[in-house]
């Protein structure tokens, strides 16, 4: 019988920030398909010993599929490695129809997102109340061009938290975006190159005006994630609408809440 294709997300780059999950599966795979450029060193501290390992970095989508066809043939767990999450910004269906197409089982197994990864080395929040509660994972168009509807500009009205993805090397494409749907000069910008990796991860503060001549004087021009947000510095701010859920008033399942008078809430 064919073995199982495991898509895992290796996360971010740092391998302790792999799931546990996706852990055990590396170390009981017979073959790991891996993404050389981000993720080696998960890929080769949790394999067993005998494991067929394989860097993709020079393969084409077909030969990937290839490989890994090859492979299930061979061995009853076979990993797919990738940065970040297997469906986000990579080529999980396309890989995956060929397998299903030829009776593969596959499965996947979520990964941390470099977003979540930049914020959080950074000690920011994506969401506040009342400043906004909506996050656009993007990116800016390159040679993968961007479905109608989903350029950065339009995205950008909608002045919540953008993620942007792969466009480092176009930030000046993301000030001019951001500056077309209305972002002020001084509107925070952050940027994390390697966010999670040990002694290579770098933290950026800058503003729509001069983050991309702090980015080069930091030579950040590869592996970075751009968040602009209304809620960046807000551990900084004098006031700071609190969270209705853990408010002493509000009445939930779990907590019955007080009104302003110290009685019970019934509403």
């Amino acid at each position: 019988m064919p073995g199982k294709i495991w898509f895992v997300g290796a996360g971010p780059g740092d391998p302790d920030l792999l799931t546990i999950k996706g852990r055990k599966l590396l170390e009981v795979s017979g073959a790991i398909l891996f993404a050389g450029s981000l993720v080696d060193k998960a890929a080769t501290q949790f394999a067993p010993p005998g494991c067929e390992i394989r860097d993709s970095k020079d393969m084409t989508l077909d030969e990937m599929t290839a490989w890994l066809l090859d492979q299930a043939s061979r061995h009853g767990t076979v990993v797919r490695l990738q940065t970040g999450d297997p469906g986000l910004f990579g080529a999980l269906i396309e890989m995956t129809r060929p397998l299903t197409a030829a009776g593969i089982d596959w499965a996947v197994v979520p990964g941390v997102s470099s977003a979540m990864a930049a914020v959080a080395a950074a000690g920011e929040t994506l969401t506040l109340p009342e400043v906004t509660q909506t996050v656009i994972l993007t990116r800016v168009a390159g040679r993968t061009p961007m479905p109608a509807g989903e350029d950065l500009e339009l995205l950008a009205s909608h002045h919540c938290t953008l993620c942007i993805y792969l466009s480092i090397t176009l930030l000046s494409e993301v000030q001019r975006a951001l500056r077309a749907a209305g972002w002020a000069e001084d509107a925070p910008i952050l940027v994390v190159q390697k966010a999670s990796w040990p002694g290579e991860e770098k933290i950026i503060r800058g503003t729509l005006a001069d983050i991309k001549q702090k980015c080069q004087a930091e030579k950040v021009g590869s592996q970075a994630m751009i968040v602009a947000s209304p809620t960046l510095g807000s551990a900084d701010w004098d006031n700071l609408v609190r969270s209705k859920l853990y408010d002493p008033s509000f009445t939930h399942r779990f907590r019955r809440g007080l009104d302003k008078n110290s009685e019970n809430n019934h509403g």
